[in-house]
């Protein structure tokens, strides 16, 4: 029995920098990671994907060149040895440098294995058995694998075992239509491969307004990505080397065949072996562990943080859960989760920047509301990058002149929708920005103009 003041479950985006906040306020903290530091983020999520999607953008811009008046001669080849490298050399400085930092903190011990609860207090990693007043859970989630009938007999892969592919796909088949599909088929349509993306629902990204799930699907289709939709009754087979998908949609040929399918349906948290029954935790239908608005867990002095407590799916709301935990633990602080505001990116090309409520959520809130809206095409930075897909929309509250939501999906979305955001933690009305002087040529220069032409949402 080895005794700390804090035990931390997993080196996620929440883990490490709890770890150290604790340690900092003197706490002897035992930090336990089972397979590779980092997480999801820094292994096989945001890390490696932009790195991915940073050499498909490179390809593309290159295909483009001579819009813009530059001559490079001869056909623009992806080499994925090469990509995959690059790809692997900064997850690989990423994760090194997670691991490095635990292991020389003060006051920190790193344990390496498996951890399951034995009881509400204590925790096993292989033969050790760590004791401690405070435990915070921190084990991610992972790719769902749905139950396609046939899917036993096919190779498939996850969004994580993308990672180890060093070679191009001939005919990359995508099931699912969220962020994380989407991400991947514009990118190896960029590297080269025929991408075919299916989706069971009548229309991509189920949780955006309709408008925002159109314009990504028209981006998609023009760089000649294939969608399909309505793909009711799935199940896949194989046909020599060859794998293919029965979709039977009501448009298109019933089957697809492709050479490698990608499975991108959603996530499953990582709770189910941890021996939460042991220690009294709850957990809901999905195996999220259910937490309060400060993270708490059915059990007092166990915290859950991170993508396994179903209260985020990103990097920056597990950061968030740490800071609320440590705020409330160290300082004294009242941070909740309920403050927060909902705020995520698509890294398309061009990418959505979301904030707040969608269109669908405020006409269902019954709230008045005014709307303002403004393509692309008549924003000057992106006429000028010669990228005018998509637009940016603006909710607001008609009686206290709130923002309520917005989505920017365009050039510089995921970064001038900040400007959006913060007005919104400032609880300030939307006449603060519209009157802000910004700089010109920018994406958020627009934001000002599209706040003076607001309309009522009908």
């Amino acid at each position: 029995m080895r005794s700390y003041d804090a035990i931390v479950i997993g080196t996620g985006q929440a883990g490490p920098s709890l770890a150290a906040a604790l340690a900092g306020a003197g706490m002897q903290v035992a930090v336990v990671e089972r397979h590779r530091f980092g997480g999801t983020c820094v292994n096989v999520g945001c890390i490696p994907t932009k790195a991915l999607v940073a050499s498909a953008r490179a390809a593309h811009v290159a295909r483009r060149a001579g819009e813009f008046g530059v001559v490079i001669g001869g056909d623009v080849s992806v080499d994925m040895a090469q990509v995959k490298a690059r790809k692997d050399a900064i997850v690989r400085r990423s994760r090194e440098g997670v691991e490095k930092w635990l292991r020389t903190l003060a006051n920190v011990t790193v344990h390496t294995g498996h951890a399951r609860f034995e009881g509400p207090r204590t925790v096993r990693v292989g033969d050790r058995i760590l004791e401690a007043d405070r435990i915070f859970v921190n084990v991610g989630a992972r790719a769902y694998v749905p139950p396609i009938p046939g899917l036993d007999g096919v190779a498939y892969r996850t969004n994580s075992r993308m990672m180890a592919v060093d070679f191009l796909p001939d005919h990359l088949v995508i099931v699912g239509g969220g962020y994380i599909g989407i991400e991947f088929a514009q990118m190896y349509r960029r590297f080269g491969s025929r991408v075919t993306l299916i989706h069971r629902g009548d229309r991509l990204l189920p949780r955006e307004s309709a408008d925002v799930s159109a314009a990504v699907r028209e981006i998609l289709e023009a760089e000649g990505v294939e969608i399909r939709v309505d793909a009711e009754c799935m199940g896949v087979d194989t046909l020599g080397d060859r794998i293919v998908a029965n979709v039977t949609c009501d448009d298109g040929p019933p089957d697809v065949t492709g050479s490698m399918l990608l499975l991108a349906v959603g996530r499953r948290p990582n709770t189910d072996d941890l021996g939460l029954d042991a220690a009294g935790v709850e957990v809901d239908d999905r195996g999220h562990i259910r937490v309060d608005d400060t993270l708490g867990t059915s059990v007092p002095g166990v915290w859950a943080l991170g993508e396994c407590n179903g209260r985020g799916a990103f990097t920056h709301t597990a950061y968030n859960d740490y800071e609320i935990v440590a705020a409330n633990l160290l300082h004294g602080d009242r941070r909740r989760v309920s403050d927060r505001i909902d705020c995520y990116g698509l890294f398309i090309d061009p990418p959505l920047g979301r904030v707040g409520m969608t269109e669908r959520q405020v006409r269902e809130s019954g709230r008045p509301a005014l709307v303002g809206k403004r393509p692309m095409t008549r924003v000057g930075r992106a006429v000028q990058r010669g990228e005018t897909q998509g637009f940016m929309k603006v909710l607001v509250d008609a009686a206290t002149h709130q923002i309520l939501g917005a989505a920017i999906l365009g050039v510089g979305g995921d970064e001038a929708v900040h400007a959006i955001l913060d007005i919104m933690y400032a609880k300030a009305p939307y006449t603060v920005i519209q009157r802000a002087v910004h700089i010109h040529p920018t994406v958020a220069e627009l934001v000002p103009t599209m706040l003076g032409d607001l309309k009522p949402l009908v």
